[in-house]
């Protein structure tokens, strides 16, 4: 059963509060659920991992090395602006999908960059809960 490690950035964990009209009314736990629930469906195991902290987002990812299949990755705001992340995830070699639940390139100019798209294999924006299922079954295919 492949492992794959989910990472959330900062803010994440505010979901049902934090700008309602973007990201909805669903809570960060509604989100754990849907993903754990869409895991076990696909036959994948799945560590769900949120900080506010850039650095503790770095070790996660460094410490994923030779224990994950594989990264899902929604860094926030970290997404426009942390070459520090880019660089773990360069560095640890692993299968890295990147979500964001809102379109990152409708939005503000600002957002349209995203340093993680570089070394992603798949961006997925704009699907709300639904981009981490998509990005769950790029694991299932081979």
């Amino acid at each position: 059963m492949k492992k794959i490690l989910v990472i959330n950035g900062p803010n994440i964990n505010m979901l049902g509060v934090r700008e309602v009209d973007i990201y909805g009314a669903k809570t960060y736990n509604d989100l754990k659920k849907y993903i754990k629930d869409t895991a076990k469906n696909l036959h994948l195991k799945v560590k769900i991992y949120q900080s506010n902290y850039e650095g503790d987002l770095v070790t996660k990812i460094q410490k994923a090395r030779g224990k994950f299949d594989g990264i899902i990755i929604n860094a926030g705001a970290y997404t426009h602006q942390s070459i520090a992340i880019l660089d773990a995830l360069k560095s640890v070699n692993l299968r890295t999908i990147e979500v964001h639940l809102s379109n990152i390139y409708e939005r503000e100019e600002f957002r349209k960059n995203s340093f993680i798209s570089k070394i992603a294999e798949k961006t997925i924006v704009g699907l709300g809960f639904l981009g981490y299922k998509s990005a769950l079954e790029c694991f299932c295919e081979e």
